[in-house]
C-alpha cells in the first residue's frame, strides 16, 4: 500500500483518524482525556509499525498525553461556553496536577515495558467495573481547601501520567463526591485534563530524549505523526461529546463503554 506521510499508509491514517473521532466524542461525553482509547489503540499499531519492542508502551502512552493537549482544549472549550467548569476548583488542583504528572512521567520511564503494558491492562479493568457498577453513593463530602485539593490533584497526575490518561475518571467521581452536577464535574475535569496532558507529555519528552532507536518524526517518546492525526480529529468532535453530556442520559453509554474498557484491558492482559 502506498506510502502517504511518515512511512503511514492510507489505512493507518484512516484507523488513527477513527481512534480521534472516539477520543473527541468520549472526551467532550464523559469528560476524560481519551487515554484509555488511545494507548490500547496505538501499542498494536505501534508494533504493526515494528517500532522496538521495548519502547512501544511508552511511545504509546506519551503520544497519547499528546493528543489529550488538543482534546482537551476543545473540550473546555465546548464546556465552558456552557459555563459549566468549575474554574476555582480547576485552578486550585492545577499546581499539584503539574507536579504530579510530571512525577509519573519520570516513575513510568523506570518501568520496563511488559509490566507497563500490564499495569495499564489493571487499571482499564478496575475502571470498567467501577463505571458499570455505577454506584452513586447519597453521601456528600464538603470540597477540601486550596491545599488540600492541590494535593489530590497530585495524585490525580501521577497516576494519569504513569497510565497516558486525563484523569477524568478519578477527577469525575471526585467532584461529584463533593456535591458538584454530573455535568459540572465532568465540564471541570475536561479543565483539569489539561495540565496534566501538558506536564505529561514534557515528561515523556524529556525522559525519552536520547533513547536509542527511537522511530523517525519522534520527540523522546512522543511519536508526532500518530499524535497529531489522532489530535486532529479529536479535536473536530469533541463538541460533539459535549453536545451528548448537556443533553443525553448517560447511564446506557457509560456501561457500553465500561464494556469496551472491559475486552480492552482483557486483550492488553493475555497480549
Amino acid at each position: 500500500m502506498e506510502i502517504l506521510f511518515f512511512g503511514l499508509t492510507l489505512l493507518d491514517i484512516t484507523l488513527l483518524l477513527l481512534v480521534g473521532v472516539v477520543t473527541g466524542i468520549m472526551a467532550g461525553l464523559f469528560g476524560i482525556g481519551g487515554g484509555a482509547i488511545v494507548v490500547p489503540a496505538l501499542i498494536p499499531l505501534f508494533h504493526s509499525f515494528n517500532f522496538p519492542a521495548e519502547l512501544v508502551v511508552h511511545m504509546a502512552i506519551g503520544s497519547s498525553l499528546a493528543t489529550i493537549i488538543f482534546t482537551s482544549i476543545s473540550a473546555i472549550y465546548g464546556h465552558h461556553q456552557r459555563q459549566a467548569v468549575i474554574w476555582p476548583i480547576a485552578l486550585k488542583m492545577t499546581p499539584g496536577i503539574l507536579i504530579g504528572a510530571w512525577l509519573g512521567a519520570l516513575i513510568a520511564s523506570t518501568i520496563d515495558g511488559f509490566w507497563l503494558q500490564r499495569l495499564f491492562a489493571l487499571f482499564l479493568l478496575f475502571l470498567s467495573i467501577k463505571i458499570a457498577i455505577n454506584q452513586q453513593s447519597s453521601q456528600r463530602y464538603p470540597l477540601p481547601n486550596a491545599t488540600a485539593l492541590s494535593f489530590i490533584g497530585g495524585g490525580i497526575g501521577t497516576l494519569s501520567s504513569i497510565v497516558g490518561i486525563g484523569g477524568g475518571t478519578l477527577t469525575v467521581p471526585f467532584l461529584i463526591g463533593t456535591g458538584n452536577p454530573i455535568q459540572r464535574a465532568i465540564a471541570t475535569s475536561s479543565a483539569c485534563g489539561l495540565p496534566i496532558a501538558i506536564a505529561g507529555t514534557m515528561g515523556y519528552l524529556i525522559n525519552g530524549w536520547g533513547v536509542s532507536n527511537l522511530p523517525l518524526a519522534s520527540s523522546g517518546y512522543i511519536y508526532w505523526p500518530a499524535a497529531l492525526i489522532i489530535a486532529f480529529s479529536s479535536m473536530l468532535f469533541a463538541p460533539t461529546g459535549v453536545r451528548l453530556a448537556h443533553h443525553l442520559p448517560a447511564t446506557t453509554t457509560k456501561r457500553l463503554f465500561a464494556l469496551f474498557l472491559l475486552l480492552i484491558g482483557i486483550k492488553l492482559m493475555l497480549n
